[in-house]
């Protein structure tokens, strides 16, 4: 999405994202949707924008940081036990290996930075 070699923007609120179930395995409740927009790589880490719609998710993270763009969720971060609220403007860092259950009622977009 921004080319490489080039200086460029976008705007991550606006940028389509296509969404596609999320798989049953990692779908704990409702009938969530997600998506990534890549962005591009910077020094050979991943830079994209990921929305996910209306439901409950596990995952196991990459090492990843982010901010959230618009929406929010509930992050539970099951090997520690405890919970993140998410919103507009916050920044988090999630470890590799963390393994999490995302709760969104609406949607979530954000802007990551993950490595490869």
């Amino acid at each position: 999405m921004l080319p490489e070699g080039r200086n460029a923007a976008v705007r991550g609120l606006d940028a389509a994202v296509e969404l596609e179930a999320v798989p049953a395995a990692e779908t704990v409740s409702g009938e969530p949707r997600q998506g990534i927009a890549e962005l591009g790589s910077i020094g050979g880490v991943a830079t994209g924008i990921w929305e996910l719609r209306g439901g409950t998710v596990t995952d196991t993270e990459t090492d990843e940081l982010f901010v959230v763009l618009s929406g929010g969720a509930v992050v539970e971060l099951l090997d520690e036990g405890r919970t993140v609220e998410l919103g507009p403007g916050d920044v988090m860092r999630l470890l590799a290996g963390t393994r999490t259950r995302w709760t969104v009622t609406d949607h979530i977009r954000k802007v990551y930075i993950a490595a490869e």
